[in-house]
């Protein structure tokens, strides 16, 4: 077996497109055909089912994708500990998170990482929770940081850090009380509201728990991804909004706007690294997953 015609299988295979692959490696869709081909050949096996546009793995292709991933990986992590040996470990890392923890954790994280390898490039994507989870299902990376679950199999996660959500409101004589004092939930129920967009971890944990609170009908005037231009808004008095705790806090000092709990309604949350659990990382992820998961470990004991 030819270790590019495993490439290309495991692309297809976790791609579910020959179009997709083909971009993803960079070779016309006519070589995928001929790979895929060449292996069925050889192997004298069907490995995927093809019904359209739909393709899908045959039992035989289901095997065949947990040793060519093992194989792969294999021969990666031979180039990786040779690279290590002779110092010089290279690579390109994607990273998909959503706002917080990209914001307020992966930046020190990710300048440490670098020091220590230095020949080493990334991207990091801005994404909500909900497109970290299509991506990583989609094969376009192998893990990513989110903030909230999404019940999938093929997934397992890894709790990194808490967080909890903030009420804000315009400062102005309507909000008198203290900042982060309680606030009832009749007292804003009749307000207009600013949520973030669908597939925001924030809005789900908020709808979630609104609607355990009894809560599903708030006035909702506006969905909007930038958390920026929502700090705007509210302070501009167009409406309230829900936002962490770690984006409010130089904001509230500075009297752009208020921020207060909500009275018996739990807004805590948690942020977790996500993989794909039939997936073995690459050498260059695997390794930075280690080192990750190592700083924050140390940040809890600390």
């Amino acid at each position: 077996m030819d270790l590019r015609q495993l490439e290309t299988f495991i692309k297809v295979a976790e791609l579910r497109s020959f179009s997709k692959a083909a971009k993803k490696l960079y070779i016309t869709q006519p070589t995928v055909s001929n790979h895929i081909q060449s292996l069925e050949r050889e192997l004298s096996t069907m490995l995927l089912n093809r019904s359209g546009r739909n393709i899908s793995l045959t039992e035989a292709g289901r095997l065949l994708y947990k040793y060519a991933v093992h194989i792969i990986n294999s021969c990666e992590m031979a180039k990786f500990d040779l690279a290590a040996y002779e110092g010089r470990i290279e690579g390109h890392l994607h990273i998909h998170s959503s706002s917080i923890p990209r914001t307020y954790l992966l930046p020190n994280i990710i300048n440490d990482f670098l020091k220590l390898y230095p020949n080493v490039s990334f991207t990091l994507a801005d994404h909500d929770s909900k497109d970290v989870i299509q991506s990583i299902l989609d094969g376009k990376t192998d893990f990513g940081i989110v903030g909230a679950k999404y019940s999938v199999k093929k997934l397992s996660y890894v709790e990194l850090m808490e967080d909890r959500l903030l009420l804000i409101t315009p400062n102005n004589s309507k909000f008198m009380e203290p900042n982060y004092s309680k606030l009832p939930i009749d007292r804003i129920i009749d307000d207009n509201f600013l949520f973030r967009e669908k597939g925001s971890g924030t809005r789900k944990l908020l709808e979630d728990k609104l609607i355990d609170n009894g809560i599903n009908d708030l006035n909702v005037i506006g969905y909007i991804e930038d958390v920026e231009i929502i700090k705007k808004l509210v302070s501009l008095g167009i409406g309230l909004s829900f936002l962490s705790e770690k984006v409010v806090e130089d904001d509230v000092k500075n009297g752009m706007y208020k921020a207060y709990y909500i009275d018996k309604i739990n807004l805590n949350r948690k942020f977790y690294f996500v993989y794909h659990n039939e997936r073995q990382l690459s050498p260059l992820n695997e390794t930075f997953k280690n080192f990750f998961m190592e700083r924050i470990n140390n940040i809890e004991a600390s």
